[in-house]
């Protein structure tokens, strides 16, 4: 089953741990620059099957104020991230369904979640939208990543 949970000190050695794949690290960086961001407006989670962490995102809640395309009342997701060994066995969909469950009882003051996934990356597309996230029709240009779909996911 998987588990959203806040980052605490206990998860940050199983973090450093967690494996990314080459394309996968210039998307969402690497797990030490995951860890290094340590923002009052962002939110630092893991993502856990059993007991064992097996991923990582940012919770970003001035996402609306630095994204034109993400109205008020919304949050960000940045950096989402899945153990390469853990790939491939629809744990990133249960990952990103259990995600809009734990925001709903956890983040209900936003009514959306933002993100944005870069065009040259299908699975990660694929994988937001099977887990409830809904293409918007537009393009992200800004960035380093190259351009990128803008996705919501509705928390309420």
């Amino acid at each position: 089953m998987i588990i959203i949970e806040p980052l605490i000190s206990a998860h940050i050695e199983q973090v450093k741990s967690i494996e990314l794949g080459d394309e996968q690290v210039k998307f969402a960086g690497t797990a030490e620059e995951f860890l290094l961001d340590t923002s009052d407006t962002i939110h630092l989670h893991v993502i856990k099957f059993g007991y064992d962490v097996i991923g990582f995102f940012k919770l970003d809640t001035a996402y609306s104020s630095n994204y034109d395309f993400c109205p008020d009342g919304c949050i960000g997701l940045r950096a989402f991230a899945l153990d390469k060994n853990q790939q491939g066995k629809g744990l990133g969909t249960q990952s990103v369904k259990a995600l809009l469950l734990y925001l709903k009882a956890n983040y209900d003051v936003y009514h959306s979640i933002y993100l944005t996934v870069n065009i040259k990356n299908p699975g990660a597309n694929a994988c937001y939208k099977k887990g409830g996230f809904e293409c918007m029709n537009d393009t992200y240009l800004g960035g380093n990543a190259g351009p990128q779909h803008i996705m919501r996911g509705k928390i309420i």
